[in-house]
């Protein structure tokens, strides 16, 4: 099925399909860039299929032959998660054919273990979040947070190896599901093509939104979710130097009672100081790069976070991160070196939130403080924090380490 040569084992006649949720252009997370980044470098190592939700892509992604697949019409309607699985079980048929099976999230996850089963292929999950971990989503979902963990653990005991995008990662996998053999969960970080984020000294970005180039920022990029611990930040925000501003490049959040937790703690800030800027939409990068490339920090204040691409992006273009000691953030941001970390001690019941809240606040503002009061000290953060994406976390490794987990599941007949 795959042929040695000299040195090396080439996969080049070997068919991957990948199978994701999301897909450009239709990117929400960090979970659509490792996707479509991982995508791009395998496409010219092996015969690589891309199937994904929602509207027609254009067929050819750097080589990789792209389907999409929407809700089946007598579905569309329903909970979200039995969308999903109605979409997942048109895919299955068109699998056929393929060596191996990737799949990325609990969107996919059927999907990969159906087409494995029918077909008699490895499956093989890349391990972007824990369902266990993120009991908010019954907010959301109701029933469907119960279907959706069952999906994921149904996946992940029968997969033939789970990759997980850092060592906190495998660790919250293995503690989630203890029944999985611990020899097929394999560390492979997530990635940034720096050549895609580069520092931009311009300003058309910051004047079209109101920031003023002059003052210190902290800036947040992300999705409003209780993982991404956006109340915390707001909270932490009022004890920060008057002189600063705080930028929220923040999605809309994903239940009405989250959204008005956080309008109303953007209220309260916005009555003690100016320089509040709220940026309720998805940016294009080149503008997420400029108010990247002028923070003094950044912020990433998740209580749940397997690693977190965004700091990746915030390093890259050179601003000091403070974020959070959870997950795999540690495995990115070195304390005192590219950034602060914020210890936290937090509630044993999946749910991520800190055993003292107010002491997470107090550590989180005292950290952002202490990177803006010393700007030259910020930049130089900045300035680690790009030479540690460069040298750590490219792409090109990352693609290596993912076919490395293909070869020790494939046949090799």
């Amino acid at each position: 099925m795959w042929a040695c040569g000299p040195g090396e084992c080439s996969l080049s006649h070997v068919r991957i399909d990948i199978v994701s949720k999301e897909f450009p252009p239709a990117i929400y997370g960090g979970a659509g860039v490792h996707v479509a980044e991982l995508s791009r470098v395998l496409a010219p190592l092996v015969e690589l299929n891309v199937r994904c939700f929602g509207e027609p892509r254009e067929p050819n992604f750097h080589g990789a032959q792209v389907q999409a697949y929407k809700v089946p019409d007598d579905l569309a309607g329903q909970n979200a998660t039995i969308e999903t699985l109605g979409t997942d079980l048109a895919m299955v048929g068109d699998i056929g054919g393929a060596d191996l099976v990737h799949s990325h999230t609990w969107y996919a996850n059927m999907a990969g273990h159906l087409a494995s089963l029918m077909h008699g292929i490895p499956h093989v999950i890349s391990a972007h979040s824990l369902e266990p971990l993120r009991p908010w989503k019954a907010e959301q979902l109701g029933g469907g947070y119960a279907i959706s963990s069952f999906v994921e653990k149904t996946a992940y005991l029968n997969a033939a190896a789970v990759i997980a995008v850092s060592d906190g990662m495998r660790k919250d996998i293995l503690r989630c599901y203890p029944e999985i053999d611990a020899n097929k969960v394999q560390v492979v970080h997530n990635g940034i093509d720096v050549s895609q984020w580069n520092r931009d000294e311009g300003t058309d970005v910051l004047e079209k939104f109101g920031i003023d180039p002059a003052k210190p920022s902290v800036v947040f990029v992300g999705r409003v979710t209780r993982q991404k611990g956006v109340p915390f930040l707001l909270r932490a925000a009022l004890q920060l130097p008057p002189e600063v501003q705080l930028v929220l490049c923040a999605g809309a959040a994903d239940t009405p009672e989250l959204a008005a937790e956080v309008n109303g703690l953007i209220e309260e800030l916005r009555a003690t100081r100016e320089g509040v800027v709220l940026i309720e939409q998805m940016l294009p990068r080149r503008e997420v790069i400029q108010i990247l490339s002028h923070a003094t920090a950044f912020a990433c204040p998740s209580v749940y976070e397997p690693l977190g691409i965004v700091n990746l992006e915030a390093m890259a273009c050179g601003a000091a991160v403070v974020a959070t000691a959870t997950g795999g953030i540690p495995e990115v941001v070195v304390d005192g070196e590219t950034g602060r970390l914020v210890e936290i001690q937090q509630v044993e019941d999946g749910s991520g939130t800190p055993l003292d809240p107010e002491k997470f606040v107090s550590d989180f503002a005292a950290a952002l403080t202490e990177v803006l009061s010393d700007p030259e000290r910020a930049r130089a953060m900045g300035e680690a924090g790009r030479t540690r994406a460069e040298e750590h976390f490219s792409w090109e490794a990352i693609a290596e380490r993912t076919l490395e987990v293909y070869r020790s599941v494939l046949p090799t007949d």
